[in-house]
C-alpha cells in the first residue's frame, strides 16, 4: 500500500498510519523531532484549511524520508542519503568545500534524475527543521574564558589577557574570532 502525505490537507489520519509503521528510521527520526507520536497524532483534529509553514516542513521531510534516491533505488531514500553524507561530513572534519565536492562526484556517478542535493548549502536547509542547530560562542584561543551572558561584550580575556579578534587584515570590517565554540543545545533534542 503506498501513501501520500505531502498535499493532502486532511493528512493526519495518513501521518497516524505512518506513525505505526516503524520499517523506516528515517520516518521515525522526523516523527521525533517533530514531536508527533501515536498519542498526539490520534488528537490531531481533522480541518479543511492550509497547513502552517511547521507542517509544510514536516511533510517535507516525510517525504524526503519515503521518497527514495533514484527511481529503481531501494537501499537509501532521500532523507537517508544527505543524513550519512552529512555524518561523514562531521565525523571527518570535512569543510563545506569538501563536501561540496564530494556531492559533485557523486551525483556524476548516479544516474539521471537523482534526488542528491546539489551542495552543503541546500542540505542544511534541508535538515534545520530536524533541531540540531547549534550556537556559535566566541572563547579565549588559551581555553581561559567563554564570551557568553554577561562576558558577551568583553574584547579581552579576564584571566590571560589575550585579545579575542584576530587583527584586521586589508578592508575588512568583520571582526573574526581566534576560537569558537559550538554549543548544541541538549534540551531541544531531548
Amino acid at each position: 500500500m503506498e501513501e501520500t502525505v505531502v498535499g493532502s490537507t486532511s493528512s493526519a489520519s495518513n501521518v497516524h498510519e505512518a506513525a505505526n509503521d516503524n520499517t523506516n528510521p528515517y520516518r521515525n527520526m522526523v516523527m521525533d523531532a517533530m514531536r508527533m507520536n501515536e498519542g498526539n497524532v490520534s488528537q490531531c483534529p481533522i480541518v479543511e484549511e492550509e497547513p502552517n509553514g511547521d507542517a509544510v516542513r514536516f511533510f517535507d521531510l516525510l517525504k524526503d524520508s519515503d521518497e527514495p534516491l533514484w527511481d529503481g533505488c531501494t537501499n537509501h531514500s532521500k532523507l537517508s542519503a544527505v543524513a550519512h553524507v552529512f555524518t561523514i561530513k562531521s565525523n571527518h572534519g570535512l569543510s563545506e568545500a569538501g563536501y561540496d565536492k564530494i556531492i559533485e562526484w557523486a551525483r556524476s556517478i548516479l544516474p539521471e534524475g537523482n534526488r542528491l542535493k546539489e551542495n552543503f548549502y541546500t542540505v542544511k536547509s534541508m535538515m534545520k527543521p530536524l533541531g540540531l542547530g547549534y550556537q556559535k560562542i566566541d572563547m579565549c584561543p588559551n581555553f581561559c574564558m567563554l564570551y557568553y551572558l554577561e562576558n558577551a561584550e568583553m574584547t579581552e580575556c579576564m584571566t590571560c589577557g589575550h585579545s579575542r579578534y584576530k587583527p584586521r587584515t586589508g578592508r575588512g570590517k568583520t571582526l573574526v574570532a581566534y576560537k569558537k565554540l559550538r554549543y548544541f543545545p541538549i534540551t531541544p533534542r531531548l
